[in-house]
């Protein structure tokens, strides 16, 4: 019997990875949904080739001019769409829909008793311990698809997380990497874009240029394996050949390494606990130049700071910390505010921002919503 996925974020950059996945293993997968926000074009070729049951598209007018191509086919509309589509029975849901828009979905899916492959860090941040709980609860398996959780979840079988005494998660540097600090004040949204070592979309390839991606994957770490900020580490890599390591309390490391493809990690995600034989490109060891590894410089990349910041802080700062920095990287990348302001504008809103325990999926929600009004206010003082 096939496995029966379904695809959140299908016509984003890890959707468009998790289809070529399914491509390369014929029979071996079944796409039940796909769910996209806008994106009609690319939504209606991979309806062609896959054929799901259901489809879900997040924004309404997008929603009704794929309805009016595809007559026949049942279409989930506007944001409680993509809950459904979440809701439905499959084997594992992928979810990979970017940004805080991602939290419902997944809670709807582990409500379902769904098993869940995780590519949304912001939803673990805003709500890490209302995920894990319900997670728990429902004994969903959550199995992490960013590299480096992935990584550190590889490393992790077989051994027990009580004997870990740190992880080490790696990080290329990003676009700016090596680059003076002064140089970057008037850097473009393209120049951002151009990440060294991975393929990505602009959200996340602007948060590696930050670091503050970094900063997310700390968060998200705490809650995927229970640990506590101190045993979590940040490391340097620029090769991005190494994706995360373990530390454990005898003093030895397990590292993962591999190529910089995240069709690996989504292939071990959707097929474990099984390991199945791969068609990509493998690691050329012998190849390999050089593996350096640097502490991270705080001051080039204040944005880690406040994410690392946030961790200490707990509560619904790491959602006012993912909220603030949505809104600005999306005003970096119109264009209205500079690069360098983005760490300006998560640091005023979270430093004007009251901090309550996160107690329901309602108060982590007002304090994204509350969050995102005092982001936008923020900027216009800047201009």
């Amino acid at each position: 019997m096939p496995r029966r996925i379904s695809i959140l974020g299908s016509t984003g950059s890890i959707g468009r990875s998790a289809l070529d996945v399914v491509r390369h293993y014929p029979g071996e997968f079944e796409v039940a949904v796909l769910a996209a926000h806008s994106n009609v074009d690319a939504l209606s070729r991979q309806v062609a080739e896959f054929q799901p049951k259901l489809v879900a598209v997040s924004d309404p007018a997008a929603a009704a001019e794929f309805t009016r191509r595809h007559p026949g086919l049942p279409v989930l509309s506007g944001p409680g769409g993509l809950d459904q589509a979440a809701a439905e029975p499959v084997d594992t849901v992928l979810c990979g829909v970017v940004g805080a828009a991602g939290l419902r979905p997944l809670l709807a899916a582990i409500d379902s008793g769904n098993r869940i492959a995780l590519a949304n860090k912001e939803s673990m941040v805003m709500a890490g311990k209302l995920v894990m709980e319900r997670a728990r609860q429902k004994n969903v398996p959550i199995l992490p698809v960013d590299s480096e959780h992935n990584a550190i979840f590889q490393c992790l079988q077989g051994n027990n997380v009580r004997d870990v005494h740190c992880l080490h998660i790696t990080a290329s540097g990003g676009a700016f990497y090596g680059r003076p600090r002064e140089s970057l004040e008037h850097v473009t949204p393209h120049e951002a874009l151009q990440h060294p070592t991975w393929d990505m979309g602009a959200k996340i390839t602007i948060d590696s240029a930050t670091l503050m991606n970094k900063g997310l994957e700390v968060i998200e770490a705490m809650w995927l394996f229970g640990l506590p900020l101190s045993k979590i580490r940040v490391l340097i890599h620029p090769q991005s050949v190494v994706h995360s390591l373990v530390e454990f309390t005898d003093g030895s490391i397990l590292a993962q390494l591999g190529v910089t493809d995240m069709r690996f990690p989504i292939l071990f995600a959707l097929t474990w606990p099984e390991r199945v034989q791969s068609p990509m490109a493998r690691l050329d060891l012998a190849a390999l130049r050089e593996l350096t590894f640097a502490a991270p410089d705080f001051r080039q990349f204040p944005c880690l700071s406040l994410a690392l910041e946030a961790a200490k802080r707990g509560g619904t700062a790491p959602a006012i910390l993912n909220a603030a920095n949505e809104e600005a990287v999306s005003a970096f990348c119109r264009g209205t505010i500079q690069f360098l302001q983005i760490e300006q504008v998560v640091r005023g809103v979270l430093e004007g921002s009251p901090v309550d325990e996160v107690t329901s999926l309602e108060v982590v929600e007002r304090a994204d919503a509350d969050t995102r009004r005092k982001a936008a206010a923020f900027m216009e003082g800047l201009n």
